[in-house]
């Protein structure tokens, strides 16, 4: 018995955080959707009663640090099952880039052990699980385009995005989010423009979406990685349409309209990164299905 699941990666069209909660988290409120780029997750069967990662990326945990190890854990555990499952991670999205890639992989875990296992489990029972293994899951486990409060859990399924083309480029620098988060100052930030972002999604305005574009922890990690603001500007030089830092970094995307830009900004990037990517937005949940 084998399940193939898609693992799709996020960009943040907003970010904004509100305080530090008293469990440590902070508040949040994002709006988050998909895009085309995607892990591909491959579950096998097994007979020993064992979860095995394997994956040719040496940058992904064959151990308990791998997410999608994670989410079958608790699946086990919670639901007391006593089978084996080998996930098999085909990595296409850059790995820890501000992309979501490790906790699409273990939502599509979830998903995909749902239907190998045949737990019946609704998209919410799965969403709630996930939010124990990291903020971002919840969101994961449904795709589409979403906003997002509290420390990530708490989904409100909005419209999708107009169509566009979304350029990637991920500098060769890791980032640390707690990093990030210890060096925001909530109050020297310019927060997003939230409301502003959710009328244009809405009334399918790409222009407004464009000029809504925002996320607090950008200032953060541009001052920390200098790198990062080069990035964001030769992506505004060669054309895109508009330019962001995805949740917090270090991968930068640019909004674009039209297909014939998509060379010269892609070609020009592909000259300070080597991984550089040219996608569709994608933020229907209809994609997951």
């Amino acid at each position: 018995m084998r399940t193939l699941v898609k693992a799709p990666a996020k960009i943040n069209l907003t970010l904004d955080v509100h305080h530090k909660r008293p469990d440590g988290y902070h508040e949040v409120e994002m709006i988050m959707t998909t895009i085309d780029l995607a892990d591909r997750i491959e579950l096998n069967e097994l007979k020993e009663d064992t979860i095995e990662i394997l994956s040719h990326n040496r940058f992904v945990p064959d151990d308990q640090r791998n997410l999608a190890y994670q989410a079958a854990h608790l699946l086990k555990d919670r639901l007391g099952i006593k089978k084996g499952v080998s996930i098999s991670i085909d990595k296409i999205i850059p790995v820890a880039a501000g992309l979501a890639g490790g906790s699409s992989d273990a939502a599509a875990t979830l998903r995909g052990l749902n239907d190998l296992w045949n737990l019946g489990l609704s998209l919410d029972e799965l969403a709630v699980l996930g939010s124990e293994i990291g903020s971002d899951v919840s969101f994961c486990v449904y795709g589409g385009t979403a906003l997002a409060k509290g420390r990530g859990e708490r989904i409100q399924h909005i419209a999708a995005p107009p169509n566009c083309w979304v350029i990637l480029a991920k500098p060769s620098i890791g980032v640390s989010t707690a990093d990030v988060y210890r060096n925001l100052k909530l109050d020297h930030v310019r927060h997003p423009d939230t409301k502003g972002m959710l009328s244009a999604l809405e009334n399918g305005d790409y222009g407004r979406m464009c000029s809504s574009l925002g996320n607090v922890l950008e200032s953060v990690t541009l001052k920390m990685h200098p790198e990062v603001q080069q990035i964001k500007d030769q992506m505004e030089r060669f054309g895109a349409d508009a330019v962001l830092m995805s949740g917090s970094g270090p991968t930068v995307f640019g909004l674009v309209q039209y297909e014939s830009r998509l060379p010269r900004i892609y070609n020009g990037l592909r000259g300070f990164c080597d991984q550089v990517f040219a996608v569709r937005m994608q933020g229907d949940r209809n994609i997951l299905a």
